[in-house]
């Protein structure tokens, strides 16, 4: 979405300007009780354990896996990505001999209801999941749940999901289980608000009919704090306060029985406009876990003798603008490698990382995390195989039948050079939709119109929160209304966030519906599967490679999820690259 984003006098200024909610005077931290600021302008609004396509944003993610505890998760924090079954649902999976069958036995949870959590429970959401699975954020053809052939509940327990072929057992973890998300089939297994509980999941329009009033109940924000749904969770933490404007308090659950039991009494997540404003609370001391914009790194020292540790969070993604291949006016265009070429040589990703960034960025040209190193990344994507090159940008166009007129804008003068679908007189006039907010953003997008502009591509900039950027940026077909936007960003904080094994198949794979941008190539799709089927890393590197040079989006400079100041009273260990958080384990002094 992978995606998976305050004080007095001044105060009132600052209210009005940087906060979405509440307010603070002076240092927050109480006994127990961390302020964690979110991303400019990113406000939670989503909470079932099931996402939906434009609800994917990793702080959501990190929100609800504290309130229903997911089958499995990985975490970085000791320094290498690795399972972290202490916070998940489940004891380490068991695959057969002939890896088509994993067997998994469930941990001795308690929903909130004291009902156990079971093997139904899990059933539940495969069944809500297999019958409704192009609604879900997290499909992709031929993978979860298509690749699943049956569910057998062994006992209350322990279960198992056939497979239809042999799977790498690290991928089929890290990028299939991670996925599966365990419900309280006995609260939610209903239509309606007032209906009757019973096993409507286990027919296809049963289970359509509950997924459609599940998905309706999550999209009804206002309700959060009121709605029983929510309450019925089985996590360290459960819900205090959730509003409209991203003001997220969670408060330690005492009915949790998992042994990942919280050591803080509340968390709370703090909504801001900007950046700008954030740093202003910061260095008021009104947040105990915040971030500082690279702009204003020369404030570091200060900082930090007002008694906050800084410290850049390094993530484990991509970051990346997408073009849509369906737009019914761009896409013949974006479907050009040429274009897509001459488009990335105008990047100039040194001067974005240095100037822009100021280094808390690394510059990025392929699928695959530039850094930290790995073993999935090939030669091709490491050395850049699109170099900022502004004259071979115009040559890849002209020598395609482009001239650039008095106006400065590219047109098509020779069709049968341009490409299947592109017209004599078509300009390159292309739009960005980008997330506000950031400085960071806000520059590096004008700096790429202006790379842009020196080939002869028009780029018209538009900007919006980042939830309206991520629902207005869906696969679509060029018949539909909402198929109208061209190029969209939303990766100030990274675009993509990977699980453990970093494959493409929900990003760039045929049909995925995280593949935005409607991106299909049978070559991808074939180095995709193998990638997922083959426990060698010589498969993730051949699909680094393709996609490295066949350029499915733009690829540029990844920056740190976010340069962190943390009161030093305040212990959270490392900071964890899958851009996830465990403040259950966080300390206050």
């Amino acid at each position: 979405m992978s995606r998976r984003f305050l004080i007095a006098g001044v105060a009132a200024a600052l209210l009005a300007a940087g906060c979405s909610s509440e307010s603070g005077t002076g240092p927050s931290a109480q006994p127990g009780s961390v302020t964690f600021a979110l991303p400019p302008n990113a406000t939670p609004n989503w909470i079932m354990p099931l996402g939906i396509p434009g609800y994917l944003a990793s702080y959501n993610s990190s929100i609800y896996k504290l309130l229903f505890v997911p089958l499995y998760t990985y975490n970085g924090t000791s320094g290498t990505v690795a399972l972290d079954l202490k916070a998940g649902a489940a004891q380490q999976p068991q695959y057969s001999p002939d890896g088509k069958t994993v067997t998994v036995t469930l941990k001795d949870l308690t929903w909130a209801d004291g009902s156990k959590l079971t093997t139904r429970d899990v059933e539940f959401w495969y069944n809500l999941v297999r019958f409704n699975k192009t609604k879900w954020g997290g499909y992709s053809k031929g993978r979860l749940p298509d690749n699943i052939t049956e569910f057998k509940a062994v006992d209350d327990k322990t279960f198992q999901f056939v497979l239809d072929k042999p799977y790498s057992p690290d991928w089929f973890t890290a990028n299939q289980l991670i996925n599966v998300r365990p419900m309280p089939q006995k609260a939610w297994d209903k239509v309606s608000a007032d209906g009757p509980i019973g096993d409507h999941d286990r027919t296809e329009a049963g289970a359509q009919q509950v997924f459609d009033f599940l998905v309706a109940q999550a999209k009804d924000l206002p309700t959060y704090q009121s709605n029983p749904l929510w309450k019925a969770g089985n996590g360290p933490y459960s819900v205090q306060e959730f509003t409209t404007g991203g003001q997220v308090t969670l408060v330690k659950n005492p009915k949790y029985t998992g042994e990942d039991v919280s050591s803080l009494e509340k968390i709370s997540f703090k909504p801001f406009t900007s950046a700008d404003a954030e740093f202003n609370v910061l260095q008021t001391g009104g947040v105990d876990y915040g971030y500082i914009a690279s702009a204003n790194l020369n404030s570091r020292s200060s900082l930090e003798s007002k008694g906050y540790q800084v410290q850049p969070w390094k993530g484990w993604a991509i970051t990346y603008i997408p073009y849509n291949f369906n737009n019914p006016q761009a896409g013949a265009i974006f479907k050009q490698l040429y274009v897509r070429q001459a488009i990335q040589h105008a990047v100039d990703q040194d001067s974005i990382v240095k100037n822009i960034w100021r280094d808390m960025a690394v510059a990025g040209y392929g699928p695959v995390p530039q850094d930290p190193s790995s073993p999935y990344i090939s030669d091709t994507q490491k050395n850049n195989p699109y170099p900022f090159d502004i004259a071979k940008s115009k040559q890849l166009l002209e020598s395609h039948g482009w001239t650039i007129g008095g106006d400065g804008v590219a047109t098509c003068t020779n069709p049968a050079l341009c490409g299947p679908g592109i017209a004599s007189g078509t300009p390159l006039r292309l739009t960005l939709l980008a997330e506000s907010g950031s400085k960071e953003t806000d520059n590096m997008m004008a700096e790429l119109k202006s790379s842009l502009s020196k080939i002869g591509v028009a780029l018209e900039l538009k900007q919006a929160p980042l939830n309206t950027v991520l629902g207005n940026s869906k696969a679509c077909q060029p018949a539909q209304p909402e198929c109208s936007w061209q190029l969209s960003f939303f990766g100030t904080q990274g675009s993509w966030y990977f699980e453990a094994y970093p494959s493409g198949e929900r990003i760039f794979g045929t049909g995925a519906t995280s593949n935005l941008g409607s991106y299909t190539d049978p070559k991808a799709d074939e180095l995709i599967a193998a990638s997922t089927s083959t426990a060698d890393h010589d498969s993730m590197k051949s699909y680094s490679d393709f996609l490295a040079k066949d350029l499915p989006v733009i690829w540029l400079p990844n920056p740190v999820y976010q340069i962190s100041a943390i009161k030093k009273n305040v212990n959270i260990g490392n900071q964890d690259p899958l851009a996830a958080m465990q403040p259950q384990r966080w300390t206050v002094s």
